[in-house]
């Protein structure tokens, strides 16, 4: 079991890492401001949930990032 969460913490820290992912994110923060220039969410709801997304986020990649970290210099 800790086999299976350390490869998935260095898959997740090199996806994180790749064009693949800075593009995925670019695309879904300019989507959230169109979200909101269109009238489709008002401006302080998607801030509210973009805020809390990119929060998690950041939490759970320090944790992976740390995982790795420990990983590697083992």
């Amino acid at each position: 079991m800790k086999q299976r969460i350390q490869k998935t913490a260095l898959a997740f820290t090199r996806w994180v890492g790749s064009p693949t992912s800075i593009i995925i994110h670019t695309i879904l923060f300019v989507g959230a401001f169109f979200a909101t220039s269109e009238g489709i969410i008002p401006f302080d709801r998607m801030l509210l949930f973009l805020t809390t997304i990119v929060s998690l986020e950041a939490i759970y990649l320090s944790i992976f990032i740390q995982m790795t970290i420990n990983y590697t210099t083992q």
